[in-house]
């Protein structure tokens, strides 16, 4: 691994997992120092992030994490809505013997996210969405599908903030195992009306709501939602 790649992994993952926050200015000199590089290989690193809309770059070399907005919150649903039931009924009707057991072992790991989830937490819950979306068959699809989940974990973290109640939690653990039996029933249709529900649902839909709100709000209440500082 190159020392750009390196800083890459470990600055994307800092960006993920909120310790660098939304709307942040990323110091890079003292960033370098901590990830043991030169400023060098960091700016090659931060250049990957911007193509991955994780980081800004403007014209002076200043660097800051891309703040969470309203329309990309609402972009991310509006695609979801279209390509997760899709994948969820593809995969309902092409999943193989591998597949499916893959699926059920990624379900049976699955822990509720909570406020301020680790990044091993949210990781669980990649691992079993890319076990349904690799089941469909589809290349382009999961492809398309699993590019967006950095974002989109980014606004999971937001919604937590609000907490979640125990019927929020009831809800997706039987979602999650009705999407199970569904594509081990080779049951499209229920997969695919099972998967609308929950993302229609998702904490990705609940950032959403939590912008719109806080687009209605006085100035500092709004840039609070949208740089997804933390309680």
């Amino acid at each position: 691994m190159t020392k750009a790649e390196a800083a890459y992994d470990l600055v994307r993952e800092q960006v993920l997992r909120g310790d660098l926050v939304p709307g942040a200015v990323i110091p890079q000199a003292a960033l370098a120092r901590e990830l043991g590089v030169s400023t060098t290989p960091l700016r090659e690193a931060l250049r990957r992030l911007m193509t991955e809309g994780l980081v800004e770059l403007d014209a002076h070399r200043d660097a800051r994490v891309t703040r969470l907005t309203l329309e990309e919150a609402r972009d991310l649903i509006e695609v979801r809505r279209s390509l997760d039931p899709l994948a969820a009924g593809l995969a309902a009707e092409r999943r193989t013997r591998e597949d499916l057991a893959l699926i059920r072992q990624t379900a049976d790991e699955l822990r509720p996210l909570r406020t301020d989830p680790g990044s091993a937490e949210l990781l669980t819950h990649r691992r079993f969405h890319v076990a349904i979306y690799t089941a469909s068959h589809n290349q382009l699809l999961v492809q398309h599908l699993d590019g967006l989940w950095d974002k989109a974990d980014r606004y999971r973290r937001l919604a937590l903030e609000d907490g979640r109640t125990e019927e929020d939690l009831d809800r997706t653990h039987s979602e999650h195992r009705a999407l199970v039996d569904a594509i081990a029933a080779g049951d499209s249709a229920t997969a695919t009306t099972v998967m609308l529900a929950h993302v229609e649902a998702s904490l990705g839909a609940r950032a959403v709501a939590r912008l719109t709100s806080a687009a209605d709000q006085p100035a500092a209440r709004s840039l609070r939602g949208i740089r997804g500082g933390r309680s």
